[in-house]
């Protein structure tokens, strides 16, 4: 693998545990429309591809897409208000960034809405780090699309094979793919099934501090 120029990082189960806050606001939604709750393990296989498809998932057969149009509408005031509650870095990421900020220009493309993305990053102290953040919402297409990252390239002013997506699903392991750039499977984040072991990576860390020892 050669050595990238530069490092794209997806935010949700790569550098924050946001499971909680995402459940809290799902079952607020569900309760809205006389649903009982479900419980954070169901909800994490949901997340990943979006707010509209995650409120699809939750709510489950039997509504109009206007009824999922309000229902995220929802989500998204609930999620807006609870998302700094329980969300935290996972452990060593501060130290991470730090670290790999003083070798390479970071930035951040999440499925995220962006204006969510920025105001988790904020309240948790990260937005400083990344020189470009985009949202599944700043662009027409989101992730897997490769997109997202040659815009980022773009922006950087470096040919998108140079960058190195680092995330943790096979979403991100697409994009990466689509994109034709290398890509980093964490193994911290969100439980994920078993078959994304065998998804192909150029990189797999378990730890925060193996990412910085590998890219160094």
């Amino acid at each position: 693998m050669d050595r990238p120029a530069a490092l794209v990082f997806d935010l949700d189960g790569t550098l924050i545990d946001s499971r909680r806050d995402i459940t809290t606001a799902i079952n607020r939604t569900r309760a809205e429309l006389g649903l009982p709750a479900i419980p954070l393990e169901a909800v994490v296989t949901m997340v990943g591809e979006g707010a509209r498809l995650l409120v699809e998932r939750a709510l489950g057969p039997g509504f109009s897409p206007e009824q999922v149009d309000q229902a995220l509408e929802r989500y998204l005031g609930f999620y807006w208000e609870v998302c700094l509650e329980q969300t935290q870095p996972y452990p060593g990421i501060g130290e991470m960034l730090v670290r790999l900020r003083e070798r390479y220009p970071l930035a951040l493309l999440s499925n995220k809405g962006e204006a969510l993305s920025r105001r988790v990053l904020d309240g948790l102290g990260l937005t400083s780090f990344f020189r470009e953040i985009l949202g599944g919402d700043s662009l027409p297409t989101r992730k897997p699309d490769p997109t997202g990252l040659r815009v980022l390239a773009e922006r950087l002013g470096l040919p998108v094979e140079r960058l190195m997506l680092v995330g943790d699903t096979w979403i991100d392991a697409e994009t990466a793919h689509n994109a034709g750039c290398a890509f980093a499977l964490v193994g911290w984040g969100f439980p994920r099934p078993p078959s994304l072991d065998a998804v192909q990576a150029d990189l797999k860390v378990a730890r925060a501090e193996e990412l910085v020892a590998a890219l160094g």
